[in-house]
């Protein structure tokens, strides 16, 4: 395990910690977490996570939108009148 000692400085009102190029984030997210050794560890939040649901989703109110506004054509144009014998 690669380790580098780095600085911790105040960025308002947080406490920050400057990462070296070589553990560079490929992320602007992260989650971190406390062990309970009181390590701190941070865990990258990538931008693809949960973006498989986003899409079914999508798909979903699509579907829905396209199956609403064809319910309303239908109920928009009248039915036609049928031939019946008279009784």
């Amino acid at each position: 395990m690669q380790t580098l000692t780095t600085r911790v400085f105040n960025n308002g009102n947080s406490q920050a910690v400057r990462i070296p190029a070589e553990f560079r984030l490929q992320t602007n997210r992260v989650r971190i977490s406390r062990s309970e050794q009181g390590d701190l560890i941070l865990h990258p939040l990538h931008p693809q996570r949960g973006t498989a649901l986003m899409e079914a989703l999508r798909a979903i109110h699509e579907a829905d939108a396209d199956f609403i506004a064809a319910l309303e054509e239908a109920h928009a144009t009248p039915a036609p009148l049928q031939d019946r014998e008279a009784l």
